[in-house]
């Protein structure tokens, strides 16, 4: 095969996306609480190793393709938008009258704001440091943010404390450092509070957002069994105003279940939010986009929110990857994560009410007859057979997943 010459490569990555078929059109994207962050399309492919392959990336441009995409909300970090040192002066102002024209132009929302507490310099301690004064810059970021959020007509706030902790053992007071970290979420519940009672609104979700390690050697808060036991620690003043965004990959990061991660936060009602990416176990924070590696766990986490219910939004924090160009990144790597998810999604709907799932599913709850609680012997073997109906739903939730339930087999 000749080489392609680059007038004809956009032409080229367009006809094969089309050719894949099993896309969704915006309208039916729009269905979806699905969130879109200026920082996922704008991010430039930099890292600690890696040099930007992609230009920056205004709001203005982020939200035109959001919405010819089909994604209806859009979020961002503070500093993503208002330059840090335009926050707190009439510049800021001005920035946020133009987030606020250009959301109404393509017809977006806000949904979430989240306080930048780790990229600069200031932070190089963590935003609970030992200098007061760093904290006290540190709450009025938080309450800025927040007043930034009502301003956009903002639902959650979004907080991660990814700098909170330490490289060396012994540089810090851990439990001082957790009640400095309290003291500004403090500040920001104080300030939502008394926003909303001015301009009459409700207040907004705050959401922990748990990662086990970068940038810091040791985190403090690193994941949301952790970050549960904060909330429920006493040193929040408003813990009814605070729960948990979980991101997949926070989660899968440490070698956990997400699932289970994810339902220890439903039975505390502490789901208010969550990230959704892709990735590895045990591996760095690589912030792939949904399905590409664990397809048929996001099938089962799904199966869960949609068995309780949740109705919050699905952040597609992910960073299409160096070798994706900025037209790919609106041609390719953002619509096809939001179609996955859609199928996903629906699939999931699909188990839930598949005959031969429920079937195996009450017959385990049922139990065998003839079982005697006081006898041990009695139960297993009452039950014996029943639990291999455990690998075949799971052998179910496979066939689902490849659409062999639908006749999809291969000729071999």
């Amino acid at each position: 095969m000749s080489g392609i010459p680059q007038e004809q490569q956009i032409a080229l990555v367009d006809r094969l996306t089309q050719a894949c078929g099993g896309r969704y059109s915006p309208e039916v994207r729009r269905r979806y609480f699905i969130t879109g962050p200026q920082w996922a399309p704008s991010y430039q492919g930099q890292a600690v190793f890696h040099a930007p392959v992609r230009p920056p990336m205004t709001f203005e441009t982020v939200m035109e393709e959001y919405s010819k995409i089909g994604i209806n909300y859009w979020c961002t970090h503070d500093t993503d938008v208002i330059p840090t040192e335009d926050l707190f002066t009439p510049r800021q102002d001005e920035i946020t009258a133009r987030i606020k024209d250009s959301l109404k132009k393509h017809g977006l929302k806000c949904s979430m704001v989240t306080a930048e507490t780790f990229h600069h310099p200031v932070w190089a301690a963590g935003p609970a440091a030992e200098s007061p004064e760093l904290r006290e810059y540190a709450k009025r970021r938080l309450a800025n943010t927040v007043a930034l959020g009502h301003e956009l007509g903002a639902q959650f706030c979004v907080y991660w404390p990814g700098m909170l902790g330490y490289y060396i053992a012994g540089a810090v007071d851990e439990t001082q450092t957790l009640r400095w970290f309290a003291e500004g979420i403090n500040a920001a519940c104080a300030a939502d509070l008394e926003i909303a009672k001015k301009k009459n609104r409700d207040t907004l979700k705050h959401c922990m957002e748990a990662k086990p390690f970068e940038p810091q050697g040791e985190i403090l808060l690193p994941t949301s069994d952790a970050m549960l036991a904060f909330i429920f620690s006493g040193l929040l003043a408003h813990p009814e105003m605070v729960g948990l965004n979980p991101e997949y990959l926070h989660e899968l990061m440490w070698g956990a279940s997400v699932r289970a991660s994810l339902a220890r936060a439903l039975v505390c009602g502490k789901l208010f939010h969550f990230d959704i990416n892709d990735g590895y176990r045990l591996k760095h924070d690589v912030d792939i986009a949904i399905g590409l590696v664990n397809p048929l766990d996001w099938l089962n986490v799904l199966v869960l929110l949609r068995s309780h219910n949740y109705k919050g939004p699905f952040n597609l924090d992910y960073k299409p990857p160096r070798t994706t160009s900025r037209h790919g990144v609106f041609t390719v790597s953002i619509p096809t994560m939001v179609d996955r998810f859609i199928t996903l999604w629906e699939m999931a709907g699909e188990v839930i009410s598949d005959p031969i799932i429920k079937e195996a599913t009450d017959a385990l709850k049922a139990g065998g007859a003839g079982a005697n609680p006081a006898d041990v012997n009695s139960v297993v073997a009452a039950n014996r057979e029943l639990l291999s109906l455990h690998e075949l739903i799971a052998h179910r939730l496979f066939q689902i997943l490849i659409g062999a339930h639908r006749g999809r087999t291969y000729n071999l």
